[in-house]
Protein backbone atom coordinates (compact mmCIF):
# COMPACT_ATOMS: atom_id res chain seq x y z
CA UNK A 1 0.00 0.00 0.00
CA UNK A 2 3.34 2.02 0.75
CA UNK A 3 3.12 3.67 -3.10
CA UNK A 4 -0.64 4.30 -3.45
CA UNK A 5 -0.28 6.43 -0.04
CA UNK A 6 2.61 8.17 -0.68
CA UNK A 7 1.93 9.12 -4.37
CA UNK A 8 -1.43 9.60 -3.20
CA UNK A 9 -0.27 12.19 -0.54
CA UNK A 10 2.04 13.71 -2.97
CA UNK A 11 -0.58 14.33 -5.36
CA UNK A 12 -3.10 15.99 -2.71
CA UNK A 13 -0.44 18.22 -1.32
CA UNK A 14 0.42 19.31 -5.55
CA UNK A 15 -3.66 20.28 -6.17
CA UNK A 16 -3.10 22.64 -2.82
CA UNK A 17 -3.95 20.81 0.18
CA UNK A 18 -2.87 21.04 3.48
CA UNK A 19 -1.27 17.60 3.86
CA UNK A 20 0.43 15.65 7.10
CA UNK A 21 1.04 12.10 7.14
CA UNK A 22 1.61 9.87 10.27
CA UNK A 23 2.81 6.32 9.22
CA UNK A 24 6.21 4.17 10.42
CA UNK A 25 8.99 3.22 8.57
CA UNK A 26 9.40 1.48 5.25
CA UNK A 27 9.79 -2.58 6.31
CA UNK A 28 7.58 -4.35 4.09
CA UNK A 29 7.88 -7.73 2.85
CA UNK A 30 11.05 -7.99 4.81
CA UNK A 31 9.60 -7.00 8.06
CA UNK A 32 12.61 -5.02 9.01
CA UNK A 33 12.58 -1.50 9.51
CA UNK A 34 14.68 0.03 6.72
CA UNK A 35 16.24 3.32 6.68
CA UNK A 36 19.33 5.03 8.64
CA UNK A 37 17.28 6.47 11.33
CA UNK A 38 15.19 4.70 13.13
CA UNK A 39 14.15 6.72 16.00
CA UNK A 40 11.17 6.57 17.55
CA UNK A 41 9.77 9.55 16.11
CA UNK A 42 11.21 11.31 12.93
CA UNK A 43 9.71 14.00 11.42
CA UNK A 44 10.89 14.95 7.63
CA UNK A 45 9.68 16.77 4.27
CA UNK A 46 8.87 14.33 1.66
CA UNK A 47 7.92 15.89 -1.88
CA UNK A 48 6.07 18.61 -0.06
CA UNK A 49 4.63 16.61 2.71
CA UNK A 50 4.93 16.85 5.90
CA UNK A 51 5.83 13.30 7.60
CA UNK A 52 5.80 11.94 10.83
CA UNK A 53 7.01 8.46 11.40
CA UNK A 54 6.26 6.56 14.37
CA UNK A 55 8.64 3.28 15.37
CA UNK A 56 6.46 0.56 16.82
CA UNK A 57 6.70 -3.16 17.60
CA UNK A 58 7.79 -5.14 14.67
CA UNK A 59 7.94 -8.79 14.42
CA UNK A 60 10.10 -10.60 12.70
CA UNK A 61 7.71 -13.68 11.80
CA UNK A 62 4.20 -11.22 11.35
CA UNK A 63 1.97 -14.23 12.28
CA UNK A 64 -0.60 -14.60 14.56
CA UNK A 65 -0.96 -12.73 17.85
CA UNK A 66 2.69 -11.01 16.60
CA UNK A 67 1.17 -9.20 14.09
CA UNK A 68 -1.60 -8.04 15.72
CA UNK A 69 0.31 -6.99 18.40
CA UNK A 70 2.04 -4.89 15.76
CA UNK A 71 -0.68 -3.20 14.31
CA UNK A 72 -1.96 -2.39 17.84
CA UNK A 73 1.47 -0.86 18.74
CA UNK A 74 1.01 1.51 15.78
CA UNK A 75 -2.43 2.35 16.67
CA UNK A 76 -1.30 3.11 19.95
CA UNK A 77 1.13 5.62 18.69
CA UNK A 78 -0.98 7.47 16.80
CA UNK A 79 -3.74 8.43 19.62
CA UNK A 80 -0.60 9.90 21.09
CA UNK A 81 0.90 11.54 17.90
CA UNK A 82 0.18 15.03 17.18
CA UNK A 83 -2.49 15.47 14.43
CA UNK A 84 -2.33 19.02 14.11
CA UNK A 85 -6.02 19.72 13.91
CA UNK A 86 -7.09 18.41 10.86
CA UNK A 87 -10.44 18.87 9.09
CA UNK A 88 -10.37 15.62 7.43
CA UNK A 89 -8.60 12.20 8.14
CA UNK A 90 -7.80 9.75 6.06
CA UNK A 91 -7.33 5.96 7.67
CA UNK A 92 -5.64 3.43 5.09
CA UNK A 93 -6.56 -0.37 6.34
CA UNK A 94 -4.57 -2.68 6.39
CA UNK A 95 -3.88 -1.93 8.96
CA UNK A 96 -7.47 -2.68 10.93
CA UNK A 97 -6.74 -2.12 13.97
CA UNK A 98 -4.40 0.80 14.15
CA UNK A 99 -7.14 2.31 11.89
CA UNK A 100 -9.59 1.61 14.94
CA UNK A 101 -7.95 3.09 17.57
CA UNK A 102 -6.89 6.49 15.29
CA UNK A 103 -10.99 6.03 14.40
CA UNK A 104 -11.71 6.03 18.39
CA UNK A 105 -9.37 9.36 18.94
CA UNK A 106 -11.38 10.91 15.96
CA UNK A 107 -14.71 10.28 17.08
CA UNK A 108 -14.40 11.47 20.64
CA UNK A 109 -11.79 14.07 20.13
CA UNK A 110 -13.38 17.94 21.08
CA UNK A 111 -12.42 18.71 17.07
CA UNK A 112 -14.54 15.40 15.55
CA UNK A 113 -12.90 15.48 11.48
CA UNK A 114 -14.39 13.86 9.00
CA UNK A 115 -12.87 10.42 8.89
CA UNK A 116 -12.40 8.14 5.66
CA UNK A 117 -11.26 4.40 5.42
CA UNK A 118 -9.13 3.71 2.41
CA UNK A 119 -9.68 -0.01 2.16
CA UNK A 120 -7.00 -1.70 0.01
CA UNK A 121 -7.38 -5.59 2.06
CA UNK A 122 -10.99 -6.69 3.98
CA UNK A 123 -9.63 -9.02 6.99
CA UNK A 124 -13.03 -10.62 7.41
CA UNK A 125 -13.19 -12.05 3.82
CA UNK A 126 -9.60 -12.99 4.07
CA UNK A 127 -10.23 -15.24 7.42
CA UNK A 128 -13.03 -16.85 5.49
CA UNK A 129 -11.55 -17.11 2.19
CA UNK A 130 -7.90 -18.81 3.93
CA UNK A 131 -10.05 -20.50 6.84
CA UNK A 132 -7.60 -19.36 9.43
CA UNK A 133 -8.65 -18.87 12.75
CA UNK A 134 -12.28 -20.39 13.76
CA UNK A 135 -15.42 -19.40 13.87
CA UNK A 136 -14.61 -17.33 16.94
CA UNK A 137 -11.81 -15.12 15.20
CA UNK A 138 -14.03 -14.91 11.93
CA UNK A 139 -16.78 -13.40 14.18
CA UNK A 140 -14.89 -11.09 15.80
CA UNK A 141 -12.43 -9.55 12.98
CA UNK A 142 -16.16 -9.16 11.12
CA UNK A 143 -17.61 -7.40 13.93
CA UNK A 144 -13.96 -5.19 14.02
CA UNK A 145 -14.01 -4.04 10.29
CA UNK A 146 -17.95 -3.66 10.31
CA UNK A 147 -17.77 -1.56 13.34
CA UNK A 148 -14.57 0.31 11.73
CA UNK A 149 -15.83 1.16 8.58
CA UNK A 150 -19.38 2.23 9.97
CA UNK A 151 -17.95 4.56 12.14
CA UNK A 152 -16.16 6.18 9.14
CA UNK A 153 -17.81 9.03 7.73
CA UNK A 154 -16.86 7.97 3.76
CA UNK A 155 -15.55 4.51 3.05
CA UNK A 156 -13.31 4.78 -0.24
CA UNK A 157 -12.68 0.91 -1.96
CA UNK A 158 -10.46 0.45 -4.64
CA UNK A 159 -12.98 -2.27 -6.59
CA UNK A 160 -16.83 -2.79 -7.19
CA UNK A 161 -16.60 -6.43 -5.53
CA UNK A 162 -15.57 -4.74 -2.28
CA UNK A 163 -18.10 -1.97 -2.47
CA UNK A 164 -20.82 -4.99 -2.49
CA UNK A 165 -18.98 -6.95 0.78
CA UNK A 166 -19.15 -3.59 3.12
CA UNK A 167 -22.44 -2.49 1.89
CA UNK A 168 -24.21 -6.29 1.63
CA UNK A 169 -22.33 -8.13 4.48
CA UNK A 170 -20.51 -4.99 6.72
CA UNK A 171 -23.87 -2.72 7.14
CA UNK A 172 -21.67 0.25 6.03
CA UNK A 173 -24.61 2.71 3.81
CA UNK A 174 -24.30 2.44 0.13
CA UNK A 175 -24.22 6.30 0.14
CA UNK A 176 -21.08 6.45 2.31
CA UNK A 177 -19.16 4.16 -0.32
CA UNK A 178 -16.76 5.35 -3.24
CA UNK A 179 -15.28 3.01 -5.55
CA UNK A 180 -11.45 4.50 -6.31
CA UNK A 181 -9.20 2.56 -8.40
CA UNK A 182 -5.86 1.71 -7.67
CA UNK A 183 -3.51 3.46 -10.15
CA UNK A 184 0.07 2.56 -11.44
CA UNK A 185 2.19 3.98 -8.85
CA UNK A 186 5.45 3.39 -11.26
CA UNK A 187 6.81 5.92 -13.36
CA UNK A 188 7.22 5.87 -17.23
CA UNK A 189 8.89 2.54 -18.50
CA UNK A 190 12.75 3.44 -18.83
CA UNK A 191 14.22 1.94 -22.02
CA UNK A 192 15.36 -1.04 -21.69
CA UNK A 193 17.69 -3.16 -23.24
CA UNK A 194 16.04 -6.54 -23.01
CA UNK A 195 18.79 -8.45 -23.79
CA UNK A 196 21.15 -6.89 -21.05
CA UNK A 197 18.65 -7.63 -18.39
CA UNK A 198 17.76 -11.29 -19.46
CA UNK A 199 21.33 -11.95 -19.36
CA UNK A 200 22.41 -9.96 -15.85
CA UNK A 201 19.45 -12.73 -14.62
CA UNK A 202 20.51 -15.33 -16.22
CA UNK A 203 17.67 -15.92 -18.66
CA UNK A 204 18.69 -17.98 -21.77
CA UNK A 205 17.12 -16.28 -25.01
CA UNK A 206 15.37 -19.84 -25.85
CA UNK A 207 13.38 -19.46 -22.46
CA UNK A 208 10.22 -18.28 -21.78
CA UNK A 209 10.56 -16.39 -18.70
CA UNK A 210 6.98 -16.42 -16.32
CA UNK A 211 7.92 -13.53 -13.24
CA UNK A 212 5.36 -13.48 -10.39
CA UNK A 213 6.60 -10.32 -8.88
CA UNK A 214 5.87 -9.49 -4.80
CA UNK A 215 4.72 -10.57 -1.40
CA UNK A 216 5.93 -14.44 -1.04
CA UNK A 217 2.74 -14.96 1.79
CA UNK A 218 0.19 -17.66 2.64
CA UNK A 219 -2.40 -16.33 0.17
CA UNK A 220 -0.35 -16.37 -3.00
CA UNK A 221 -0.31 -19.99 -2.83
CA UNK A 222 3.17 -20.07 -4.45
CA UNK A 223 3.39 -23.83 -3.95
CA UNK A 224 1.54 -23.87 -7.21
CA UNK A 225 4.05 -22.06 -9.22
CA UNK A 226 6.85 -24.39 -8.02
CA UNK A 227 4.95 -27.44 -8.53
CA UNK A 228 4.55 -26.02 -12.28
CA UNK A 229 8.25 -25.36 -12.40
CA UNK A 230 8.91 -29.08 -11.63
CA UNK A 231 6.50 -30.27 -13.96
CA UNK A 232 8.15 -28.23 -16.95
CA UNK A 233 11.68 -29.48 -15.56
CA UNK A 234 10.76 -32.88 -15.65
CA UNK A 235 9.72 -32.32 -18.91
CA UNK A 236 12.38 -30.41 -20.20
CA UNK A 237 10.13 -27.61 -21.46
CA UNK A 238 11.75 -24.38 -22.37
CA UNK A 239 10.16 -22.47 -19.16
CA UNK A 240 11.57 -20.62 -16.21
CA UNK A 241 9.56 -19.74 -13.19
CA UNK A 242 11.12 -16.73 -11.17
CA UNK A 243 9.54 -15.66 -8.03
CA UNK A 244 11.04 -12.02 -7.17
CA UNK A 245 10.52 -10.17 -3.98
CA UNK A 246 10.33 -11.06 -0.21
CA UNK A 247 7.35 -12.35 2.01
CA UNK A 248 7.07 -15.21 5.13
CA UNK A 249 6.92 -17.73 3.22
CA UNK A 250 9.97 -17.44 1.39
CA UNK A 251 12.38 -19.53 2.82
CA UNK A 252 9.72 -22.52 3.29
CA UNK A 253 9.26 -21.49 -1.09
CA UNK A 254 13.01 -22.16 -1.55
CA UNK A 255 13.18 -25.04 0.56
CA UNK A 256 10.40 -26.68 -1.06
CA UNK A 257 11.61 -25.95 -4.70
CA UNK A 258 15.40 -26.66 -4.00
CA UNK A 259 15.87 -29.35 -6.27
CA UNK A 260 13.43 -28.13 -9.29
CA UNK A 261 16.32 -26.63 -12.01
CA UNK A 262 13.74 -24.35 -14.09
CA UNK A 263 12.57 -22.47 -11.14
CA UNK A 264 14.59 -19.23 -9.81
CA UNK A 265 14.48 -16.61 -6.65
CA UNK A 266 15.13 -13.19 -6.84
CA UNK A 267 15.62 -10.42 -4.26
CA UNK A 268 13.54 -7.20 -4.70
CA UNK A 269 14.47 -4.77 -6.74
CA UNK A 270 14.46 -0.72 -6.91
CA UNK A 271 11.98 0.78 -9.07
CA UNK A 272 13.91 0.44 -12.13
CA UNK A 273 15.16 -2.38 -11.57
CA UNK A 274 11.67 -3.58 -11.08
CA UNK A 275 10.11 -2.11 -13.70
CA UNK A 276 13.00 -3.69 -16.29
CA UNK A 277 12.66 -7.08 -14.92
CA UNK A 278 8.61 -6.77 -15.82
CA UNK A 279 9.26 -5.92 -19.49
CA UNK A 280 12.32 -8.38 -19.74
CA UNK A 281 10.06 -11.25 -19.00
CA UNK A 282 8.16 -13.00 -21.28
CA UNK A 283 4.60 -13.55 -19.11
CA UNK A 284 3.71 -11.76 -15.95
CA UNK A 285 2.10 -14.13 -13.49
CA UNK A 286 -0.80 -13.77 -10.46
CA UNK A 287 -1.10 -17.04 -8.68
CA UNK A 288 -3.94 -17.18 -5.64
CA UNK A 289 -3.97 -19.60 -3.12
CA UNK A 290 -7.10 -21.38 -4.55
CA UNK A 291 -10.17 -20.35 -2.29
CA UNK A 292 -8.82 -16.83 -2.24
CA UNK A 293 -11.25 -15.02 -4.72
CA UNK A 294 -12.59 -11.36 -3.24
CA UNK A 295 -10.17 -10.74 -0.14
CA UNK A 296 -8.36 -8.30 -2.59
CA UNK A 297 -7.15 -6.95 -5.78
CA UNK A 298 -3.63 -7.80 -6.88
CA UNK A 299 -1.66 -4.37 -6.99
CA UNK A 300 0.61 -5.91 -8.65
CA UNK A 301 -1.86 -6.15 -11.69
CA UNK A 302 -0.99 -1.82 -12.19
CA UNK A 303 2.80 -2.26 -12.78
CA UNK A 304 2.02 -5.48 -14.81
CA UNK A 305 -0.40 -3.90 -17.09
CA UNK A 306 2.64 -0.87 -17.65
CA UNK A 307 4.95 -3.22 -18.76
CA UNK A 308 3.44 -4.45 -22.27
CA UNK A 309 3.76 -8.66 -21.60
CA UNK A 310 0.64 -10.61 -21.25
CA UNK A 311 -0.75 -11.90 -17.56
CA UNK A 312 -1.55 -15.06 -16.70
CA UNK A 313 -3.93 -15.50 -13.89
CA UNK A 314 -4.04 -18.71 -11.68
CA UNK A 315 -7.38 -18.04 -9.44
CA UNK A 316 -10.15 -18.50 -8.82
CA UNK A 317 -11.97 -18.30 -12.03
CA UNK A 318 -15.09 -16.31 -10.86
CA UNK A 319 -13.01 -14.46 -8.37
CA UNK A 320 -12.03 -10.26 -8.05
CA UNK A 321 -8.95 -10.96 -10.18
CA UNK A 322 -9.79 -13.16 -12.75
CA UNK A 323 -12.92 -10.38 -13.40
CA UNK A 324 -9.61 -7.89 -13.69
CA UNK A 325 -8.14 -9.90 -16.27
CA UNK A 326 -11.32 -10.48 -18.65
CA UNK A 327 -12.06 -6.43 -18.19
CA UNK A 328 -8.46 -5.25 -19.44
CA UNK A 329 -8.55 -7.98 -21.94
CA UNK A 330 -4.71 -8.07 -21.10
CA UNK A 331 -3.88 -11.71 -20.08
CA UNK A 332 -5.46 -15.80 -19.98
CA UNK A 333 -6.78 -17.24 -16.36
CA UNK A 334 -6.81 -20.70 -14.95
CA UNK A 335 -7.89 -22.69 -12.14
CA UNK A 336 -5.96 -22.26 -9.12
CA UNK A 337 -4.00 -25.08 -7.67
CA UNK A 338 -3.51 -26.60 -11.05
CA UNK A 339 -0.02 -26.63 -11.92
CA UNK A 340 -0.42 -28.10 -15.22
CA UNK A 341 -3.09 -25.76 -16.36
CA UNK A 342 -0.71 -23.01 -16.03
CA UNK A 343 2.19 -24.88 -17.64
CA UNK A 344 0.10 -24.92 -20.41
CA UNK A 345 -1.15 -21.60 -21.12
CA UNK A 346 2.36 -20.54 -20.39
CA UNK A 347 3.12 -23.06 -23.63
CA UNK A 348 0.40 -21.82 -25.27
CA UNK A 349 1.18 -17.88 -25.21
CA UNK A 350 4.80 -19.35 -25.89
CA UNK A 351 3.84 -20.85 -29.08
CA UNK A 352 1.83 -18.17 -30.26
CA UNK A 353 3.89 -14.48 -29.72
CA UNK A 354 0.92 -12.66 -31.62
CA UNK A 355 -1.47 -12.90 -29.46
CA UNK A 356 0.32 -12.38 -26.29
CA UNK A 357 2.12 -9.09 -28.02
CA UNK A 358 -1.63 -8.04 -28.83
CA UNK A 359 -2.79 -8.89 -24.59
CA UNK A 360 0.57 -6.94 -23.52
CA UNK A 361 -0.85 -4.17 -25.77
CA UNK A 362 -4.64 -4.47 -24.06
CA UNK A 363 -2.86 -3.99 -20.39
CA UNK A 364 -0.79 -0.41 -21.21
CA UNK A 365 -4.35 0.57 -22.43
CA UNK A 366 -6.32 -0.38 -19.89
CA UNK A 367 -3.64 0.77 -17.73
CA UNK A 368 -3.77 4.84 -19.27
CA UNK A 369 -7.87 4.42 -19.82
CA UNK A 370 -8.72 3.28 -16.22
CA UNK A 371 -5.84 3.18 -13.81
CA UNK A 372 -4.40 6.43 -14.44
CA UNK A 373 -3.01 8.06 -11.57
CA UNK A 374 -4.03 11.66 -12.33
CA UNK A 375 -7.62 10.66 -12.76
CA UNK A 376 -7.96 8.68 -9.76
CA UNK A 377 -6.38 11.45 -7.06
CA UNK A 378 -8.87 13.80 -8.39
CA UNK A 379 -11.31 11.44 -8.08
CA UNK A 380 -10.69 10.81 -4.31
CA UNK A 381 -9.17 14.82 -3.70
CA UNK A 382 -13.18 15.48 -4.73
CA UNK A 383 -14.19 13.19 -1.94
CA UNK A 384 -12.52 14.74 0.77
CA UNK A 385 -12.85 18.37 -0.84
CA UNK A 386 -16.64 17.35 -0.23
CA UNK A 387 -16.06 15.84 3.01
CA UNK A 388 -13.69 19.23 4.68
CA UNK A 389 -16.59 21.34 3.28
CA UNK A 390 -19.51 19.62 5.01
CA UNK A 391 -16.78 19.78 8.44
CA UNK A 392 -16.42 23.28 8.27
CA UNK A 393 -20.37 24.57 8.08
Amino acid sequence: MAPYAGSFASGLAGRGIDVHVLTTYPHYPDWRFRGPLVRWTHRECVEGVAVTRLRHYLPSKPEGVRRLLSEISFGARLLAANWSRPDVVVLVSPALFSSALAMLRARFSPRKPAVTVWVQDLYSLGIREMGSGGGTVARAMRWMESMTLRAASRVVVIHSRFAAYVTDELGVDADRVDVVRNWTHLGPTPTIDVGEVRNRHGWTPGETVVLHAGNMGVKQGLENVIDAARLASERSLPLKFVLLGNGNQRAALEEYGRDVDGLQFLSSLDDVGFQSALGSADILLVNEKPGVSEMAVPSKLTSYFSSGRPVVAATDLSGVTAEEIRASVAGMVVQAGDPQALVDVCLQLREDPEQASVLGANGQRYRKDVLGQEPGIDLFAGILRTMASRQRR
